[in-house]
């Protein structure tokens, strides 16, 4: 049998404009109400289809990705291949972009860009249920990122939107380099199982329906929030630190945290004035992580 040629997706950053916290399952888990983008900058996995399964992680984050075995992009494909049996596995190379325990998932996005590939190599179609399935048991931000647009993503990350059509936004995502604990975040909620605190809402759906301006995009972010924002400050005050940077850019609209931290965006009108902010923020902050990219 002929090799077959090596095979290669993006796997870009994800970013939460907004977060709602409604409430926590009487199974613990938290529910939630997000809208969700992805960014033009991530990270790059490459499949060598062959017999065996196995994964070489490089780029500047390889040394903080964690130990090979605990890796989404093996746990996704050992568990497709346990769906449906025989499928053609072999090497993965990850390379590792983004941050880590950075609130954009990069692992789940891995993990999607593997499933995506092992699907490529099988003539598996891209909608085959067996595909979100095992996003779903993989982790809760997967299936979002297994076809990366924008969306409302509901429950425990398992209900979808269709996608939304909203225009690029000039961003920048900036990390300072402190990894957080997205079970210490939850914790510092201390909202007990069965514990309703707000009802899901249509307004973020109903206002970015169909091609909704920039304009319209900030003004459905202004009346929107991140309510893990105040726990992961608490868990690391540095992101703090981060926001008020990202506020006081020239052109910045709006600066928020996505997911549960530590990473943060800024929305501008002008893909010039992001690039001039993060000029800026790397000269002042040369430690931290700092990306102008556009959303969408």
């Amino acid at each position: 049998m002929a090799t077959q040629p090596a095979l290669a997706e993006r796997a870009p950053a994800k970013v939460n404009l907004s977060l709602h916290v409604l409430g926590r399952r009487a199974d613990g888990y938290h529910e939630l109400e997000s809208l969700v983008v992805f960014a033009a900058v991530g990270d790059r996995l490459a499949l060598a289809p062959g017999a065996a399964l196995s994964l070489e992680v490089t780029g500047p984050f390889a040394a903080k990705a964690g130990a090979s075995a605990d890796n989404l992009v093996l746990t996704a494909a050992t568990r497709l291949n346990a769906a449906i049996g025989g499928v053609t596995l072999g090497h993965f190379i990850l390379d590792k972009a983004l941050p880590v325990a950075a609130g954009i998932g990069g692992g789940s996005a891995d993990a999607a860009a593997a499933l995506r590939l092992i699907a490529r190599a099988n003539g598996l179609a891209p909608d085959d249920p067996r595909l979100l399935a095992v996003a779903q048991a993989t982790g809760a931000d997967v299936p979002v990122c297994l076809e990366p647009r924008p969306r409302v993503m509901r429950g425990i990350g398992e209900k979808l939107s269709a996608p939304l059509a909203l225009p690029p936004l000039p961003a920048v995502l900036v990390n300072p380099g402190v990894p957080v604990a997205t079970a210490a975040v939850f914790g510092r909620l201390a909202l007990t199982p069965g514990t309703r605190v707000a009802e899901a809402g249509p307004a973020q759906g109903a206002q970015l329906a169909g091609a909704p301006s920039h304009a319209a995009v900030l003004a459905a972010l202004g009346a929107s929030r991140n309510d893990l924002e105040p726990a992961a400050t608490a868990v690391a005050p540095v992101i703090a630190t981060v926001l008020s940077a990202l506020r006081a850019a020239r052109g910045c609209r709006l600066a928020r945290m996505s997911g549960s931290g530590a990473t943060c965006f800024a929305l501008f009108d002008a893909m010039a004035d992001a690039e001039a902010a993060a000029q800026a923020l790397s000269a002042a902050q040369p430690a931290w992580w700092v990306a102008a990219t556009t959303l969408g």
